[in-house]
């Protein structure tokens, strides 16, 4: 009997190529397969184009595609699909990466594969190798503390109504808002109103080409990047 093989899902980090981990690294330079997230729309993967400096030559690349909608019906469809695609590879007994941003378990793709991998097969081998999160990385960038001492840190989706995000933001010394380009209008709105827009700094497209960073987020567009985050630190004075 074929031994199955493992899928690793690997957060490739932000967008440098050079913030994965070592095992990240050595993983990616191991597996006979990769997996890369993309649009239905395309066949462009932007984990693929971070990961593809570390991947061995004749490594095989398959694309999994994810329709951008929120019709329930039509997610749980493609999730299937693509969890019966990485299940027959491992039922070959290859070894298999799934590649995301940032972490595997933070506001990842890989997250529902995993779940969907599972009540398929309790018994698949499937290991998450943690990466650099946008957050982290954009503080870093700045030199932005994000929590020191007795100080909470909320980390929330900008996707969320504005009811519940000041909530949030009410309960929270300090605050990452990531998916901030959904509703940005709302978001600085409610950051203005709360007296901490003066204090937030929107960061997009980090560690990749036309990178912002903006220190006075009034100054932001009505829709920002994609790839947008706000880092919101509570003025104390």
């Amino acid at each position: 009997m074929t031994q199955k093989g493992t899928l690793y899902g690997i957060g490739v980090g932000p967008g440098d190529p050079e913030l994965l981990t070592l095992k990240a690294v050595r993983v990616l330079g191991q597996v006979d397969v990769i997996f890369a997230a993309a649009s239905t729309k395309n066949d462009y993967s932007t984990a693929y184009a971070i990961a593809r400096p570390h991947l061995k030559d004749d490594v095989k690349i398959v694309r999994l595609g994810f329709p951008m909608t929120t019709d329930k019906d039509a997610l749980e469809a493609a999730w299937s699909e693509n969890a019966r695609l990485v299940a027959e590879v491992l039922d070959r007994g290859e070894d298999a990466a799934f590649l995301t941003l940032g972490d595997p378990l933070t506001y990842s793709t890989y997250g529902y594969l995993q779940r969907t991998l599972l009540a398929m097969n309790p018994d698949l081998r499937l290991r998450a190798i943690p990466g650099i999160t946008s957050f982290h990385a954009a503080a870093a960038r700045i030199g932005l503390v994000l929590c020191e001492s007795k100080e909470s840190l909320l980390i929330t989706s900008g996707v969320a109504d504005s009811a519940r995000l000041e909530e949030q933001l009410n309960c929270a010394d300090n605050a990452v808002i990531l998916k901030a380009y959904k509703n940005f209008d709302e978001i600085r709105t409610l950051l203005t109103k709360l007296r901490l827009a003066d204090t937030t700094v929107l960061v997009s497209r980090l560690g990749m080409d036309e990178e912002s960073i903006l220190m006075d987020i009034k100054d932001a567009p009505s829709q920002p990047h994609y790839f947008s985050l706000a880092l919101v630190k509570r003025n104390k004075s």
